[in-house]
């Protein structure tokens, strides 16, 4: 057995759970119980546009149907806005950030979670040596500005994913100057993710692949604010027949629904753990942990089951 690992779930309460969440989430959570660790569970509700009450006690409901169990009181990303304030001055101090006035799209969709189909063009600079401090960006624009890291002064980031191997990007060019506090006043996604993971004593990320470029940022926010760099493991996507992740925008295989329409946890368990390379009978989550085998996990998309690809 390897290391115990501090494990952790961190879904987002801006719709319900699907097939793609669940596959990601019992592998993290596999993988930390294998090992005899524990398990943290975070809420990530920044985004107030999109998080609503019932999707949070959804996704509860979700995790405790398919046999999912958790360390400690759930923490509620929305309540640490004095620790992420804390990290941004401490970023400030550093010289890691500016303010910046621009009304990008980027900048309002920060406090969520970003996906490939979310990526845009890199942000150019343009308040980079605008503004010698946030009062005079306020004079320019009337309202708070959004802060953004200088990623032209990290360099490169390099850190070792346990099914894609070494990553190693220059900053820059690849993720630009990204937002790490809102205009609104709140922590970016990015930052948010960094502090939190660091408080909970995160030693292990396990979660599908399109958050990758996500973690070249967190890379170098964890350099920038001198934390630890878990170890990370992004597995492949649950897609649909014409390839496409499964998204909570479109209401795709939602667990609520094909558990109205009499589909049973067990199969969407035992579905993932075999998705996941594990071997044996139909079982239980829990009944999986002793089978979880990391040598065995492919980081391939996997295509959604076809009897649960139908209308709900």
């Amino acid at each position: 057995m390897e290391s115990a690992v501090h494990g952790r779930l961190a879904p987002s309460p801006t719709g319900r759970l699907h097939l793609g969440h669940a596959r990601s989430l019992l592998g993290a959570w596999w993988s930390a119980r294998a090992s005899g660790g524990h398990v943290n569970l975070r809420i990530e509700d920044l985004d107030e546009s999109r998080c609503r009450a019932e999707y949070h006690d959804g996704l509860l409901e979700d995790l405790r149907w398919l046999g999912v169990d958790w360390d400690g009181e759930p923490l509620v990303q929305s309540r640490r806005q004095t620790a992420h304030r804390e990290a941004l001055a401490r970023l400030h101090q550093g010289g890691w950030v500016y303010p910046c006035i621009c009304t990008r799209k980027d900048i309002e969709r920060a406090a969520s979670a970003p996906h490939r189909e979310d990526a845009g063009s890199l942000y150019p600079g343009t308040c980079r040596e605008r503004f010698a401090d946030a009062q005079a960006a306020w004079r320019a624009s009337g309202s708070e500005p959004a802060w953004r890291f200088r990623s032209d002064r990290i360099g490169s980031v390099t850190w070792l994913d346990r099914l894609h191997g070494t990553q190693k990007v220059e900053l820059a060019p690849t993720c630009g100057d990204f937002v790490v506090w809102t205009k609104a006043g709140r922590a970016a996604y990015q930052l948010a993710v960094v502090v939190d993971d660091a408080f909970q004593g995160a030693s292990e990320v396990v979660r599908a692949k399109d958050l990758i470029s996500s973690t070249h940022q967190q890379v170098a926010l964890q350099q920038a604010l001198e934390l630890d760099t878990p170890s990370f493991a992004h597995l492949g996507m649950v897609v649909d027949p014409a390839g496409h992740r499964l998204a909570k925008r479109t209401g795709a295989h939602a667990l609520a629904s094909l558990r109205e329409s009499g589909v049973a946890a067990i199969e969407i368990v035992s579905w993932a753990a075999r998705s996941l390379g594990c071997q044996g009978a139909d079982a239980p989550a829990p009944a999986w942990v002793e089978r979880w085998d990391w040598q065995a996990v492919s980081a391939d998309d996997v295509s959604a089951p076809e009897p649960w690809m139908g209308e709900r």
